[in-house]
């Protein structure tokens, strides 16, 4: 939705609900091919995804990680594990953690428990050879599907983006532009946690200059993960 020239690349997605499918349509009306698998068979994927994002391709999840350019984990944190990680892994592969620690949805889970990680520095510890970026988690996925705007327009909205990869960040924050919203850059995986559940910055669909305000006057690392405790 940038209007200008960029590489084609192709965008997997793994996780087909309501955020994969709002996310496969972003990404296929931005022009590039999408992939996209949920955990049920292919033909039932296919089924959902000729309804939602009738221009993306139903798949596997092996087909998605072998295929693709960028992924993007878009299923719920709890089932995170049930991904081919060592293939994500092995593969040096950009992955885009769109998932958060909603213990309503997913119960407890120890492993995220430790006050010490971010959630994307642990779903980064699953996959250790992966280019992990933390985005499109923030914003409600009804919201990532009505805001989209071309990159300049007067009412486009902006995404918070964090990595250690400074290449990865760069593909992922121009394919976040062409899926029509500005990004933020917030700094390494750690500072995910800015914009985590328990943040101001989580839930909010505002411009760049509000977002912006949102995570630098907001929260520290510790004051995110102090308000998330119960």
């Amino acid at each position: 939705m940038s209007g200008g020239e960029r590489i084609e690349r192709t965008i997997g997605i793994l996780g087909a609900g309501k955020l994969g499918t709002v996310l496969a349509r972003l990404a296929t009306a931005a022009g590039y091919r999408v992939l996209i698998a949920g955990s049920g068979a292919v033909d039932r994927i296919a089924l959902i995804v000729e309804v939602m994002a009738p221009d993306a391709i139903a798949t596997t999840a092996e087909g998605v990680v072998a295929e693709a350019d960028v992924v993007i984990l878009a299923a719920p944190l709890g089932k995170v594990r049930s991904l081919p990680l060592d293939a994500l892994s092995g593969a040096g592969a950009i992955v885009v953690d769109a998932t958060n620690y909603w213990w309503p949805v997913d119960g407890i889970l120890p492993d995220f428990e430790q006050a010490e990680l971010s959630s994307s520095e642990i779903v980064r510890n699953l996959m250790p050879g992966a280019r992990l970026v933390k985005t499109f988690n923030h914003m409600g996925y009804h919201e990532l599907d009505t805001e989209a705007r071309p990159a300049g327009h007067p009412d486009r909205k902006a995404l918070a983006i964090a990595s250690d990869d400074p290449t990865a960040l760069m593909i992922v924050a121009e394919v976040v532009d062409a899926m029509g919203f500005d990004t933020i850059d917030a700094g390494a995986l750690a500072e995910g946690v800015r914009f985590e559940p328990g943040t101001s910055a989580f839930g909010a669909t505002a411009s760049r200059v509000a977002l912006l305000t949102m995570l630098e006057a907001g929260d520290s690392p510790a004051v995110a993960r102090g308000r998330m405790s119960r």
